[in-house]
């Protein structure tokens, strides 16, 4: 179980990080609306997580719904880890000024502040994007096939 969850979890972070780098590159790091788009990046790895766990005969849903919440925790954390060193490569405190405008954060915040606020909001997301997947794989699921 710990290889499944901590496999996506890299997965989660991998489809993070080339997400808001391609961003980044494209010049759209700025559009709050795409930025949503990364919820479907840690949906997924959280999906393939309870989906692998139903697969491999694990049927209790607490347990799934652990492993599909700690998966998501993990790939979020590891996000927050990656954008603080990104931060720092990209400038530091002047680059996350520019950040901080296409939140909604009021003032100057610093990175740990900044980073602690995406983070809790990334467990919120968990929650509920766990909670919603297992719903999908409840005792009469067939979860055999392919969604």
């Amino acid at each position: 179980m710990k290889n499944i969850v901590l496999k996506n979890a890299v997965l989660i972070f991998i489809g993070i990080a080339l997400f808001f780098l391609a961003m980044d590159f494209l010049g759209l790091a700025s559009k709050n609306y795409l930025r949503a788009l990364n919820a479907f990046i840690v949906l997924y790895g959280i999906r393939k997580t309870i989906k692998e766990s139903y697969l491999n005969g694990k049927m209790d849903y607490f347990e799934n719904f652990f492993s599909g919440f700690i998966t998501g925790v993990l790939g979020v954390f590891l996000g927050i880890v990656g954008l603080i060193v990104f931060i720092y490569l990209k400038g530091g405190e002047t680059y996350l000024n520019t950040l901080s405008d296409t939140f909604f954060f009021v003032g100057k915040v610093s990175i740990i502040q900044y980073c602690g606020v995406l983070f809790f909001e990334g467990v919120a997301s968990c929650v509920i994007g766990t909670l919603a997947l297992m719903q999908l794989y409840k005792k009469d699921v067939d979860v055999s096939h392919n969604y």
